[in-house]
């Protein structure tokens, strides 16, 4: 059983949502951004999505951009955010996604980023602009005793047709995102949400995470009683943004404030 699927048993033995944190490697500094993802580690953060920034990040609102900027300014690449990974291990046994766009990869190589990415201890990687149809670039050089999904993505703008088809190649978990547009916080319309998961979960039995706006601990709570999984990018983008001292201890304090609304049956407390 890998980490994902072990983290994910646990979760649904204690009745509990899992707590993915999204975080770009690099910020505001490479070492401090190592201080900040052990911090969150080990405050109880369930699976961490480690984001290699980009210079034309499509997918993300104005937090995240500004985060991939600074990452990029103080020097952070795919091959550095692949170190970040090991160092990690060595502390800590959460899975960890590389959360990625295709053109780093692609520069690198595909088969020389599962390989590296694997020995440093990944669980597998999230490309935003690359379609479930052409995952098998990258997943074909997979090669045993490594473990490493590709986590695909379900848009409220993806048809039944193709829906199904990304459900069947799925593993290690789906990223539902809750609504249109980028990432950032934005209303969530929740009864569309839970209808739409209602409709996922007779379809799968992989673990099924809400994503794309969930910010306040009302999110986590909403998100919880519909999901395996809820997914917080910008938020923690926010506070590292705004607290340039002690982010370590106010990333760690926001997590350990959260996972009570994943707990206790799924219900706000």
């Amino acid at each position: 059983m890998n980490r994902l699927m072990k983290t994910f048993a646990t979760t649904r033995n204690e009745n509990r949502a899992a707590l993915i944190g999204y975080m770009t490697a690099g910020d505001p500094g490479l070492e401090q951004s190592f201080e900040i993802l052990d911090a969150a580690c080990g405050a109880g953060l369930d699976v961490l999505e480690l984001g290699i920034p980009f210079s034309d990040p499509t997918a993300d609102g104005p937090v995240i951009q500004r985060a991939a900027s600074r990452a990029l300014r103080a020097g952070m690449t795919l091959e550095k955010g692949i170190d970040l990974v090991r160092r990690l291990r060595e502390r800590h046994e959460l899975p960890i996604i590389l959360f990625s766009y295709y053109n780093p990869i692609l520069a690198m190589g595909n088969k020389r980023f599962v390989a590296e990415a694997a020995l440093a201890g990944a669980d597998g990687v999230l490309v935003v602009d690359l379609p479930s149809e052409k995952s098998d670039e990258i997943m074909r050089h997979v090669e045993p005793p490594h473990a490493f999904s590709f986590i695909r993505l379900i848009a409220p703008t993806t048809d039944p047709t193709r829906r199904r088809e990304i459900l069947k190649r799925s593993d290690g978990f789906v990223y539902v995102v809750s609504r249109q547009g980028v990432t950032g916080v934005g209303k969530i319309d929740w009864n569309a949400v839970s209808d739409e998961m209602k409709a996922l979960r007779k379809e799968t039995t992989v673990p099924l995470c809400i994503g794309f706006g969930i910010a306040t601990p009302e999110d986590v709570a909403a998100a919880s009683s519909i999901a395996d999984g809820v997914i917080i990018g910008s938020a923690f983008q926010k506070r590292i943004e705004e607290n340039p001292v002690a982010t370590g201890e106010i990333i760690a304090g926001f997590i350990r404030s959260l996972k009570k609304y994943t707990a206790n049956g799924r219900e706000t407390p």
